[in-house]
């Protein structure tokens, strides 16, 4: 294993990743409801593995050939976290028996998946800094670009399963109504302020 190579794509994969985001707190609400918590850290931490492989092999450069793609995925992204923070909003007005864990029900996986798939595949930032600044940096590592892509992808899987597995650990915290309707007010913040983010850059 070239560490000198696996340690940089590890502490650049981790800097990207823990900023709190759409993900990031989509991951954190399932870690604590308990809902489907492997299936949704597997499937972020597979995506990413996915864009980072992607980046390391050229993505950047297919960007660069592609003009429309970035406005595209840009758009596309805005408007289902307008959809997405909307939803947040409104379950942040309802009851405090709809917002606690032990009485909601599950949602169905297929479902959970799909909104997981959309945070992650329709977040134009995922392809900006993931897939282009790790594809870049990952041409300092010639003889050790396959290290590089390795350290980052295993900074994906230790952050997205310490997420979703360590939130358990503030479940009495969130075991108030009060405390729900506070992280889903926090979630339609930070998802419509991405969205705003990306209409206004």
């Amino acid at each position: 294993m070239d560490m000198a190579a696996f340690l940089p794509g590890f502490l650049l994969g981790l800097s990207l990743i823990v900023a709190i985001g759409a993900q990031n707190a989509f991951v954190l609400r399932q870690g604590l409801r308990g809902d489907h918590v492997l299936a949704i850290c597997l499937t972020c931490a597979l995506s990413d593995a996915l864009l980072i492989l992607a980046g390391v092999l050229g993505f950047a450069q297919a960007n660069a050939l592609l003009p429309w793609l970035e406005p595209a995925a840009r758009y596309g992204g805005a408007a289902f976290l307008i959809v997405y923070g909307f939803r947040s909003f409104r379950a942040a007005l309802r009851s405090g028996d709809a917002l606690s864990p032990a009485d909601a029900a599950p949602a169905a996986l297929g479902v959970t998946l799909a909104a997981c798939l959309a945070l992650t595949w329709l977040n134009p930032h995922v392809y900006l800094d993931t897939v282009v600044l790790i594809g870049s940096v990952s041409t300092q590592f010639a003889d050790g670009k396959a290290a590089f892509a390795l350290g980052a992808m295993t900074a994906s899987f230790a952050f997205f399963f310490a997420l979703g597995y360590g939130a358990r650990l503030l479940r009495p915290v969130f075991a108030r109504p009060a405390a729900w309707r506070l992280l889903e007010a926090v979630i339609g913040i930070v998802v419509w302020a991405i969205a705003a983010s990306l209409l206004l850059g």
